[in-house]
């Protein structure tokens, strides 16, 4: 620590409440805490102190968010330049320097609540989804340029998200001048990426080991890519020698740019606009099951733990739809990224799905959000994508 730290405003939790922050959870929620601070608090770092008058460390304040502190550290420290390239060195080596295409900064996981940066070669992705983040945004900028060497830095600060630190929605370059969409080279695919309009930051780089990890069931198969958005699992059983490859999206822009991928890399592979939940739930399809591997990568169905009842309820049904899709001794792939869906509750829509497709499933692997989102094992929140490869008799 350099020098004495400022004497900061101090949140006191409510006497009576088992607040998640005791056992390590980096999150205090406005009915914890005895009384908000004054508005001018608002996107500053703040102490948090139990009802002893313990300390519990250093957060980011925001009193128009239901999550009213983030900690950043047990230690008292202040927002600065110091401890913005300190968090992010500490990123880097966590991942082995920079290069290539990979998350470099995970949120609380990387002691940078609500910031998220995502390397394409020679640009970073930048989202801020704190507002005592968006107001360093630049200084973030500024080091992330220093420490990596990127040719340019888009803020992609256009989540909803934002919406609940009271936040607007915007993009821009760190240079100010545009991003053209161009050619990037993922895992030996080229993707045509855009990635200052582009879903999220660009690409589901969270899914790469996955998409390599499905394709090894793929050669010589009838594959069918359900949620294909650009294309990368269909792409990757088409380069690993499937004898058809058929993806299903309802956005018309993900699938133009999964066509063009796809002649990009000679490859051979189908894609086609449909509502996905409607065309799994024709039955018959089902008549003929002639799929031999069916991969299932819908967006999140539980966006709330109040959601969680119909979701599993979706989850089910399109499991239950794959599996009468598919061949005996076919492959599923099936993964949900919401982090509310934990792994017995995956589990039990494919054992549910099983029973009522009178199908036996055993499961090959387990597939998980790699290395480089890593998880605090205090904050069940940084741990969003599961699946599951599994064999259907």
């Amino acid at each position: 620590m350099i020098g004495p730290m400022p004497q900061q405003p101090s949140l006191k939790l409510k006497p009576n409440v088992r607040s998640r922050v005791l056992s390590g959870h980096p999150w205090v929620f406005a009915n914890e805490v005895v009384g908000l601070l004054p508005p001018d608090c608002d996107g500053q770092v703040v102490e948090c102190r139990d009802r002893t008058g313990r300390f519990l460390g250093s957060g980011l304040y925001n009193g128009k968010s239901q999550i009213v502190w983030r900690r950043l550290s047990r230690d008292s420290v202040s927002l600065n330049a110091d401890y913005l390239r300190g968090a992010l060195k500490r990123a880097l080596a966590r991942r082995g320097g920079t290069g290539g295409c990979r998350r470099l900064v995970w949120s609380e996981s990387d002691e940078l609540p609500g910031v998220v940066v995502d390397q394409f070669e020679e640009a970073l992705v930048v989202q801020i989804q704190t507002l005592a983040m968006e107001t360093v945004s630049a200084l973030v900028g500024d080091l992330l340029h220093e420490l990596v060497g990127s040719a340019e830095i888009i803020f992609r600060n256009d989540a909803t998200i934002r919406r609940l630190e009271g936040l607007p929605l915007e993009r821009h370059t760190r240079s100010g001048q545009p991003w053209a969409p161009r050619w990037v080279r993922i895992d030996g695919i080229e993707y045509w990426l855009d990635l200052e309009a582009g879903q999220k930051t660009g690409f589901y780089l969270d899914q790469r080991p996955s998409h390599t990890a499905v394709a090894r069931y793929c050669a010589g198969k009838r594959v069918l890519d359900a949620f294909c958005n650009q294309g990368p699992f269909a792409l990757q059983a088409a380069r690993a020698g499937a004898a058809h490859v058929l993806g299903l999206d309802s956005a018309a822009d993900a699938l133009d740019a999964a066509d063009k991928n796809a002649k990009q890399n000679g490859l051979k592979a189908e894609f086609a606009a449909v509502n996905v939940f409607d065309w799994l739930n024709d039955a018959a399809r089902a008549k003929d099951p002639s799929w031999e591997v069916v991969v299932l990568d819908p967006p999140p169905f539980a966006k709330s733990r109040g959601a969680m009842e119909g979701a599993l309820r979706g989850y089910k049904e399109i499991n239950l739809r794959a599996m009468r899709m598919l061949a005996p001794g076919g492959i599923l792939a099936t993964f949900s990224c919401s982090h509310h869906m934990q792994d017995a509750d995956l589990r039990g829509v494919l054992a549910s799905a099983a029973a009522d497709a009178k199908r036996r499933v055993r499961i090959l692997e387990w597939c998980h959000q790699p290395p480089d989102h890593p998880v605090l094992a205090t904050m069940p929140e940084s741990e969003y994508l599961r699946g599951y490869i599994a064999a259907v008799e």
